[in-house]
Protein backbone atom coordinates (compact mmCIF):
# COMPACT_ATOMS: atom_id res chain seq x y z
CA UNK A 1 0.00 0.00 0.00
CA UNK A 2 1.35 3.44 -0.86
CA UNK A 3 1.82 6.32 1.56
CA UNK A 4 -1.06 8.14 -0.11
CA UNK A 5 -3.36 5.13 0.33
CA UNK A 6 -2.39 4.69 3.99
CA UNK A 7 -3.08 8.36 4.71
CA UNK A 8 -6.37 8.12 2.80
CA UNK A 9 -7.56 5.21 4.97
CA UNK A 10 -6.54 7.05 8.15
CA UNK A 11 -8.51 10.15 7.09
CA UNK A 12 -11.47 8.04 5.98
CA UNK A 13 -11.58 6.39 9.42
CA UNK A 14 -11.45 9.74 11.23
CA UNK A 15 -7.80 9.83 12.28
CA UNK A 16 -5.85 13.07 12.21
CA UNK A 17 -2.90 12.89 9.86
CA UNK A 18 -0.02 14.21 11.93
CA UNK A 19 3.61 14.63 10.90
CA UNK A 20 4.38 11.48 12.89
CA UNK A 21 1.72 9.47 11.07
CA UNK A 22 2.96 10.75 7.71
CA UNK A 23 6.48 9.60 8.55
CA UNK A 24 5.15 6.20 9.66
CA UNK A 25 3.10 5.84 6.47
CA UNK A 26 6.15 6.70 4.39
CA UNK A 27 8.38 4.20 6.20
CA UNK A 28 5.82 1.40 5.99
CA UNK A 29 5.12 2.05 2.30
CA UNK A 30 8.84 2.01 1.48
CA UNK A 31 9.76 -1.01 3.63
CA UNK A 32 7.31 -3.78 2.83
CA UNK A 33 7.91 -6.79 5.04
CA UNK A 34 9.99 -4.91 7.62
CA UNK A 35 9.84 -6.00 11.24
CA UNK A 36 8.33 -3.78 13.93
CA UNK A 37 11.82 -3.19 15.28
CA UNK A 38 13.12 -2.19 11.83
CA UNK A 39 10.19 0.19 11.32
CA UNK A 40 10.87 1.73 14.72
CA UNK A 41 14.57 2.26 13.94
CA UNK A 42 13.86 3.81 10.55
CA UNK A 43 11.14 6.11 11.94
CA UNK A 44 13.43 7.26 14.76
CA UNK A 45 16.23 7.95 12.27
CA UNK A 46 13.86 10.28 10.41
CA UNK A 47 12.50 12.01 13.54
CA UNK A 48 14.11 11.46 16.92
CA UNK A 49 11.13 12.99 18.73
CA UNK A 50 8.93 9.98 17.85
CA UNK A 51 9.00 7.54 20.75
CA UNK A 52 9.08 3.77 20.58
CA UNK A 53 5.63 3.47 22.20
CA UNK A 54 4.19 5.84 19.57
CA UNK A 55 5.57 3.69 16.76
CA UNK A 56 4.18 0.47 18.24
CA UNK A 57 0.76 2.07 18.91
CA UNK A 58 0.62 3.26 15.31
CA UNK A 59 1.60 -0.19 14.03
CA UNK A 60 -1.23 -1.67 16.13
CA UNK A 61 -3.68 0.93 14.78
CA UNK A 62 -2.67 0.19 11.18
CA UNK A 63 -3.04 -3.52 11.88
CA UNK A 64 -6.52 -2.99 13.38
CA UNK A 65 -7.52 -0.99 10.27
CA UNK A 66 -6.34 -3.80 7.98
CA UNK A 67 -3.62 -1.66 6.41
CA UNK A 68 -0.81 -3.94 7.54
CA UNK A 69 -0.64 -7.54 8.66
CA UNK A 70 1.53 -8.87 11.46
CA UNK A 71 3.43 -12.05 10.74
CA UNK A 72 4.77 -13.84 13.80
CA UNK A 73 8.10 -15.56 13.33
CA UNK A 74 8.74 -18.74 15.28
CA UNK A 75 12.22 -20.05 15.93
CA UNK A 76 12.59 -23.78 15.51
CA UNK A 77 15.44 -25.55 17.26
Amino acid sequence: MSKKQIIGVLRERGFRVTKQREIMADVIAENDGASCKDICCIVKSKDRSIGTATVYRMIKTLEDLGIIERIDMIKLH
